[in-house]
């Protein structure tokens, strides 16, 4: 198509995050055939950009903090068994959605634990509820954000997520194809939430199938998948693997 392949570093998350495994990615991916316009942008290196993105929808009042630790929102979903669920489980029940202003920032003055959060219902109010965006297999998609409700922006310890990084990343970077695993797809009922709220352009997606194993499982890290690197020790090639990557494809 004429395109231009970018590869980013997702490294926002600090406790899982290490150089070795970004220097992995390059030497797999350069083993694989790939090659990629520089500089490589490492998130890790840009949380500015996405905390002014965070601050725009602060103050548009489109975001508020929230201080409930993951128990405390287990407890409050088990005494509310009608609360909506979503494809990620059940949504946040908006615990701290009406919280008080002045007593929220003296929780965050005096350094209480907290996250943002997305006040998806104010959200919808300014972009109204008629968005969509184009799925290559699906066509135009509407969106239904409701389905992951007020997901969180950023949090202290780490003053971004993904959800925000990659709608910001995205329009810095000019992209205007995103193909990534149906797994996110909807991340996306959201991610067009965000693109409209700051302004940004909204690219077509492609969401495709998953790698599995011989159990019918995605590959995951946590069940030591197959790695690159394992494969390349094992004396795979390249043209192999591709040739099997292709054949998984038409299944």
């Amino acid at each position: 198509m004429g395109g231009k392949f970018l590869l980013r570093i997702e490294d926002i998350d600090h406790g899982r995050c290490r150089p070795e495994y970004t220097e992995a990615i390059f030497q797999d991916l350069a083993w694989l055939g790939l090659s990629w316009a520089e500089p490589v942008r490492i998130q890790s290196e840009h949380f500015a950009d996405y905390q002014a993105a965070l601050d725009t929808l602060i103050d548009k009042g489109v975001a508020y903090p929230c201080f409930c630790t993951r128990k405390e929102i287990q407890r409050e979903i088990a005494r509310a068994p009608s609360a909506p669920h979503g494809p990620a489980g059940a949504v946040y029940p908006g615990t701290c959605r009406g919280a008080d202003k002045v007593a929220a920032d003296d929780r965050i003055a005096a350094g209480d634990a907290h996250a943002w959060r997305l006040n998806l219902d104010a959200a919808l109010k300014i972009t109204g509820r008629n968005l969509t965006w184009h799925d290559e297999t699906r066509g135009q998609v509407t969106a239904e954000p409701d389905t992951l409700g007020d997901v969180v922006l950023a949090r202290k310890d780490t003053p971004t997520s993904y959800h925000l990084s990659v709608v910001c990343d995205d329009a810095l970077q000019d992209i205007t194809h995103v193909v990534r695993g149906k797994d996110l797809f909807h991340a996306t009922h959201i991610h067009v939430v965000l693109q409209h709220l700051l302004a940004l352009p909204t690219p077509r997606y492609h969401h495709h199938k998953l790698l599995t194993g011989s159990d019918g499982k995605r590959f995951a890290k946590r069940d030591k998948s197959t790695t690159l690197t394992q494969l390349r020790a094992d004396g795979v090639s390249p043209p192999a693997l591709l040739s099997s990557l292709l054949d998984k494809m038409k299944d």
